[in-house]
Formats: structure tokens, C-alpha cells, sequence
């Protein structure tokens, strides 16, 4: 799907409405969540996963207590 989406101003910033289409797909609804990843090529919306997203935060607080470590053994 390639579909131009207006950009408007909500405030001192900006947001884009998805269309029903697009929400249905990412399992959302109006005030629930979704997840963004950036990249070189651009973004990518998905699913919010609460599960996903705590794991995740568990594993950069390993990374940061554990750096000089990971450090290391990356040489």
C-alpha cells in the first residue's frame, strides 16, 4: 500500500491520521498504542506488545550496567 498521508498540527506538534484500514492491521484503535522502529530506510508501525517492550527495557538496563563487559568481548 502506498498512500499519501496529510501531515496536521495537534498542538506544538504534528501527527498523521491512519486511516480505519491501517489501524485494523496494526490491531489498534483510536487512544490505543502502536510501536515505532526507525531505520536507514524510514519507520516502521507495529503492534504495541507491553511483554515485548518490558523485556526489552530489562535487557537495556543489563546492557548499560554490564557495558565495559559486553565491551570486551565484542573485541
Amino acid at each position: 500500500m502506498n498512500k499519501p498521508l496529510k501531515v496536521v498540527k495537534i498542538g506544538n506538534s504534528a501527527g498523521v491520521i491512519l486511516p480505519r484500514d491501517l489501524l485494523a492491521k496494526l490491531h489498534a484503535e483510536p487512544g490505543g498504542m502502536i510501536s515505532v522502529e526507525t531505520n536507514d530506510d524510514g519507520i516502521r508501525l507495529k503492534p504495541f506488545e507491553a511483554d515485548f517492550e518490558a523485556q526489552m527495557a530489562a535487557a537495556r538496563a543489563v546492557m548499560e550496567r554490564r557495558k565495559r563487559a559486553l565491551r570486551e568481548l565484542a573485541k
